[in-house]
């Protein structure tokens, strides 16, 4: 998925989401200037990263 298709996803603004992507062993993909988050990476990320409040 893209950067704004990711924003989307997460329900954040674009500029975050260009934060997030840039936060060290968060997936992606460069391809030339575009940035490709691969969406079964990013579920993996996501469910390591999830914060447990329970």
């Amino acid at each position: 998925m893209s950067v704004q298709e990711l924003s989307a996803q997460m329900g954040i603004s674009l500029p975050k989401a260009h934060e997030q992507v840039k936060m060290p062993g968060f997936p992606i993909i460069r391809v030339g200037t575009r940035i490709l988050i691969p969406v079964e990476a990013y579920r993996e990320w996501l469910f390591k990263n999830a914060v447990n409040d329970q």
